[in-house]
């Protein structure tokens, strides 16, 4: 089994041999969650990228680790940047797509309050759903043993996806009408590629029309039409594998 992920808010200073603290709530889930103990392997990150691989030299009260370090691991930024426009799904799976594609390896997800959207994000409510997210992608990339973290950016109009999808070098939307398949268009060899994925009810003709505009073209992922909240890690894989990037 691969050593367990936590995180740091930086990893300043660190070098083979030197002793890191990890505490506070990282420290109480290494300690009095996962329980471990002085010998067991463990990698700290700061989510940006760069990693700390070590061994728990000393675990002491419920809350505090001490990690000498034994290399560093990165994870570079890749050739193929992917970001998901995520409409805004109706209860929990906004955090369920937000998990999947994380755990899959996307690298930005945007909100997006789609007009056909049941839920919309306002006020305290959108900042406390936004701040969901953010702490679900964190916790999905340690699961994962990511070291870069995906981005979950502010939530986002049609108007700003619209611009978003303009300056990508691959836009598409995925949409079941879609003449071509996602799966054998021609893909950039490095640069951004960015996705949106509809809500429950559809992606309005207005939208459509808005993003075509930009240079995003309807595409299908194949016969079977996905919820929302899993059509983009379908998508994530398919282009991760395209792309090389699980090669």
């Amino acid at each position: 089994m691969t050593a367990p992920v936590f995180l740091l808010d930086s990893l300043g200073g660190a070098a083979p041999g030197a002793r890191i603290i990890l505490d506070g709530p990282e420290g109480r889930h290494a300690v009095s969650v996962r329980r471990l103990q002085p010998g067991e392997e463990i990698v700290l990150t700061d989510g940006l990228g760069r990693g700390a691989a070590g061994v728990v030299v000393a675990a002491e009260g419920r809350d505090r680790l001490t990690v000498e370090v034994l290399s560093l691991p990165e994870e570079p930024e890749p050739r193929t940047r992917i970001t998901v426009v995520q409409a805004l799904p109706k209860g929990d799976r906004g955090e369920l797509a937000v998990e999947t594609m994380t755990e899959t390896g996307v690298d930005r997800i945007v909100p997006w309050a789609a007009a056909r959207c049941i839920t919309q994000w306002k006020g305290e409510r959108g900042a406390k759903a936004l701040a969901k997210w953010r702490a679900t992608a964190r916790e999905a990339g340690k699961q994962s043993r990511r070291l870069r973290f995906p981005e979950v950016a502010d939530a986002a109009t049609t108007k700003q996806i619209a611009a978003l999808l303009a300056d990508a070098d691959f836009a598409a939307v995925l949409h079941e009408e879609g003449a071509e398949p996602l799966a054998t268009v021609e893909l950039p060899a490095e640069g951004s590629i960015v996705l949106v994925v509809g809500p429950e009810g559809g992606v309005s003709p207005q939208e459509l029309t808005a993003f075509a505009d930009a240079g995003a073209r309807p595409y299908r992922l194949g016969r079977t039409v996905l919820r929302t909240s899993t059509a983009g890690t379908a998508a994530v894989a398919l282009l991760l594998g395209r792309t090389g990037r699980w090669a």
